[in-house]
C-alpha cells in the first residue's frame, strides 16, 4: 500500500511532463511505427499526448473486435489509439490507480468518439490497482488481450498481477508485455531507493523469476519477442546499481491448455492487418504469408487455441521429426543474450515497447 502510494505520487504530482523523468529507463525514442499505427495516433487529443510518460508503444497484431484491458493505462493516449484498432465492435478498458490521470482520460472520451465516428463509446478507465483488477470490478474470462508497458515492475507483487491477468482473460487470451527485467535478484538497498522504483528499476523482476512466475500462475511458457539494453546515464544511480545489468523485454504469455506438445507444419494465410507478407509471432518465428514453417508444440499449441487459429492453415508432420528429419531450431530464452544480438543487428522493430533506449527488432 505505501509503495502503491509513492508510486502514485511520483506520477501524479512529481512527474508533470516526460521531461521530469531522471532516467531514461522509461524514455523509447522516436521509432519506426506501422502507418495504421501512426494515423490512429495522430488522431489521439495532443493533451493525451503529452500527459503521457515516455514508453514506447506495446501493440499485438490482430485486434479487430477484441476486447482490451490495458495495465496502467495513465493519460489514456494508448486505449485512445487502441480503441481505434478493435473497432466500434471492439472494445478497451484502462485501469490506473493515479485520479488525476484517470480524470483527464475520462475527459476526453466523447471527444475521441466523435473524431472516430463511433455512435457510442467503445472505451471505459476504471480507478483500481493492477494487483486486484476483480476487486476494480473487471469481470473473470472477459477480455482477449491485456497489454503493459514498463508498468508490471512498479508492482510489489508481480505473481499477484499475473494471477489477475490469467483471471480476468479469456480462454486463448493474451498477456503481451514490456516491462524492465534484471539479470539477477537485485539488493533490498535498490529494492527501497524511492527514485529507483519511480524510475522502473528497482522493482525490476529477475528474468529467469518470470518463466517460473508465469507457470505457477497456469500461463504457457513466455515468449520473448524482443528484447534491448538499459542504460543507466546517472553515476549516482549507477553506483547504486553495481553490477547489476538491466534490459527492458517484451513477452507474449497465453492461457491457453496444456500438454499438447506435438510439431506441426503451419502456413501463414496474410491476412493480419499490417502484418500480410510477414508475421513477427516471437523472435524465433517470423512467418512469411503462404509459406510452410515448422513449429515447435508450444507454438502450435498457442496458434490453435488463440486468435490467431484463423490466420493459420495447419498441417500434420510427415514423421516424428518431420518429413526432413529438421526439428525447429531452439529459440533465445535470455532477454539480455536476444538484446546484445539485435545490438549487432541494428534496431528493426516497430513497436519496440517500453523503457527502451534503443530500438530492437527481432532475430530472423
Amino acid at each position: 500500500e505505501t509503495l502503491n502510494r509513492e508510486i502514485e505520487d511520483y506520477y501524479g504530482k512529481r512527474l508533470k511532463k516526460t521531461s521530469d523523468l531522471k532516467t531514461n529507463a522509461c524514455v523509447a525514442p522516436v521509432q519506426p511505427t506501422p502507418d495504421f499505427i501512426r494515423q490512429a495516433l495522430k488522431k489521439v487529443h495532443p493533451e493525451i499526448t503529452a500527459r503521457y510518460y515516455g514508453c514506447g508503444l506495446v501493440v499485438p497484431e490482430c485486434l479487430e473486435g477484441c476486447r482490451i484491458l490495458d495495465l496502467g493505462s495513465g493519460s489514456g493516449r494508448d486505449c485512445y489509439m487502441l480503441s481505434q484498432l478493435v473497432g466500434e465492435k471492439g472494445h478497451v478498458t484502462g485501469i490506473d490507480m493515479t485520479d488525476g490521470q484517470l480524470e483527464l482520460a475520462r475527459t476526453y472520451v466523447d471527444h475521441h468518439m466523435k473524431e472516430f465516428g463511433y455512435k457510442k463509446p467503445n472505451i471505459n478507465f476504471v480507478q483500481g490497482y493492477i494487483e486486484a483488477l476483480t476487486e476494480a470490478g473487471l469481470e473473470n474470462d472477459s477480455f482477449d488481450v491485456i497489454i503493459s508497458n514498463c508498468v508490471v515492475n512498479l508492482s510489489p507483487d508481480k505473481r499477484l498481477v499475473l494471477t489477475e491477468a490469467y483471471k480476468v482473460l479469456k480462454d486463448g487470451g493474451e498477456l503481451y508485455f514490456s516491462d524492465i527485467y534484471s539479470n539477477g535478484r537485485l539488493t533490498e538497498e535498490i529494492k527501497n531507493h524511492k527514485v529507483l522504483w519511480g524510475e522502473c528499476l528497482a522493482g525490476a523482476l529477475c528474468w529467469k523469476d518470470l518463466l517460473q512466475l508465469a507457470e505457477k500462475v497456469g500461463f504457457s511458457p513466455p515468449r520473448l519477442v524482443t528484447a534491448s539494453v538499459i542504460t543507466v546515464d546517472n553515476k549516482e544511480l549507477q553506483d547504486i546499481l553495481g553490477d547489476f545489468k538491466f534490459v527492458s523485454a517484451t513477452y507474449r504469455l497465453f492461457k491457453v491448455p496444456k500438454g499438447n506438445t506435438k510439431n506441426c507444419k503451419v502456413i501463414y494465410n496474410g491476412g493480419i492487418t499490417g502484418a500480410e507478407d510477414s508475421f513477427q509471432f516471437d523472435c524465433q518465428y517470423t512467418f512469411m504469408a503462404n509459406e510452410v514453417v515448422e513449429v515447435d508444440g508450444e507454438v502450435a499449441n498457442i496458434l490453435t487455441h488463440s486468435r490467431f487459429a484463423e490466420d493459420f492453415t495447419f498441417q500434420p508432420l510427415g514423421g516424428p521429426t518431420g518429413p526432413c528429419g529438421v526439428k525447429p531450431k531452439a529459440g533465445i530464452e535470455d532477454p539480455f543474450e536476444l538484446a546484445l544480438k539485435l545490438g549487432v543487428q541494428g534496431p528493426a522493430s516497430a513497436t519496440g515497447g517500453c523503457c527502451s533506449t534503443q530500438s530492437a527488432g527481432c532475430c530472423k
